[in-house]
């Protein structure tokens, strides 16, 4: 009965969570409010989180604290404050996002489209619904196309690659918002179209690859065009109000218009009860985010005292951030995200070591988002991955075989665009 209580009650404590910092940002409260509430919002979860997710967030914690208590003891001055607040608005952006779900358009029960043009149009849907609702839009897709429990490979490889591919451009994937935190100075704009670009080379190659396997038996999800009308209305208003209010942070922005356009758009009826419902279930899963994200702030804060202590400890000041280290360090944290370890945390890991350069921003932040887009929709062990393996019972090996060369030709096509367009 506790459980259950402290449970409902972190779903509401998420959402004062995300209130309190919008109005710290309009600097109606303390910014500590958000602080205090994010991590009382983290242990109020923490019932909820998987064994995995535990384990990395508790390892991040400890190094972290590690790191930060050497720098104590050799008197270094540490940023409290920074190490505690450092992915708070990343989380608050997640909580926003998140109310896109209840967006959804029912279930059908009309027929499967088949063949090439099924496809393409599943893959294209599957990015732009994707790019705006996130994770739910895998859930929806893959829970209509599913044959006995199941997906086929090209199925898998559609939803997984399309899904994921939308990193490179969507100002609601959380990875923009972590490139835009872990790149000073990065602007969305600067990196749509590279991103596009990629997105496009990814869809693409996809195709071909399902047009190898059978296109003719192909399934796809029965879109309508009306599906696409919120999405596309959600990045309009993201693009109008940056460039009317250019000094506001764009992670505000989509805050602000994922929780006002998901109320304005929801499709579950009737409107109250499914609100309560997605705060006090839906939301907990939110958990994990909240624990990696902000053991991941206190790890990279550890990660810097560590580098201030000894600066020859990981001396790049040598180099200079330059399409042949994009391509080094590109590879070295796809390899890391496909071995299980998220990308936030190999991002928290490059992110010091890579500042001191003084690189491009529009360029770092690309390096994050190509990271995070191919190994994310490659690996059996990424979130998406885990929803292929657990919800469709698609087998690890089976995932790494289906996707092993997309990692190599999207990593050869993501250093190509860096150096013809970053």
């Amino acid at each position: 009965m506790t459980s259950t209580l402290l449970s409902k009650a972190s779903g509401w404590l998420a959402i004062i969570t995300l209130a309190s910092q919008l109005m710290a940002v309009a600097g109606w409260v303390s910014a500590y409010v958000a602080i205090v509430l994010a991590w009382l919002t983290m242990a109020a979860m923490l019932p909820t989180l998987n064994r995995s997710a535990c384990k990395q967030s508790l390892c991040l914690f400890v190094l972290g604290l590690t790191g930060l208590a050497t720098g104590v003891a050799l008197g270094v001055s540490i940023d409290w404050h920074a190490v505690f607040a450092a992915n708070v608005p990343l989380l608050t952006l997640f909580v926003a996002i998140s109310f896109l779900s209840l967006t959804n358009a029912p279930h059908s029960d009309e027929a499967l489209p088949r063949g090439a043009r099924a496809a393409a149009v599943t893959s294209i849907g599957t990015n732009v619904l994707g790019a705006i609702i996130n994770l739910s839009v895998v859930l929806v897709f893959g829970d209509r196309l599913k044959r006995n429990g199941t997906l086929t490979n090209a199925q898998q490889i559609a939803i997984t690659r399309c899904f994921t591919a939308a990193a490179w451009w969507s100002p609601f994937f959380i990875a923009t918002g972590v490139a835009l935190m872990y790149a000073p100075g990065m602007t969305w704009t600067a990196t749509v179209i590279p991103g596009v670009v990629m997105t496009l080379f990814s869809i693409g190659y996809t195709l071909l690859d399902i047009k190898q396997r059978h296109p003719a038996q192909f399934e796809g999800y029965p879109l309508k065009a009306e599906s696409l009308v919120i999405p596309i209305l959600m990045a309009v208003s993201v693009l109008l109000l940056q460039y009317y209010f250019p000094d506001v942070s764009i992670i505000v922005l989509i805050s602000i218009i994922s929780v006002l356009g998901s109320l304005l758009f929801i499709r579950e009826r009737p409107r109250v009860p499914a609100i309560k419902h997605f705060i006090e279930h839906r939301l907990l899963s939110a958990g994990a985010q909240f624990a990696l994200f902000l053991a991941a702030g206190v790890f990279s804060a550890g990660i810097k005292t560590l580098l201030a202590i000894n600066p020859q400890l990981i001396d790049l000041h040598r180099y200079t951030f330059s399409s042949g280290m994009f391509a080094v360090v590109s590879a070295v944290m796809i390899i890391i995200g496909l071995a299980g370890v998220h990308p936030l945390i190999s991002i928290a890991i490059v992110s010091p070591l890579l500042l001191p350069l003084s690189p491009d921003p529009a360029s770092l932040g690309f390096l994050f988002l190509s990271t995070w887009a191919i190994s994310t929709g490659s690996g059996p062990l990424s979130g998406i991955g885990l929803v292929m393996t657990g919800r469709y019972g698609i087998p690890a090996r089976q995932i790494i075989k289906n996707n092993w060369h997309y990692v190599i030709v999207m990593w050869l096509l993501a250093c190509m665009v860096h150096a013809l367009l970053l």
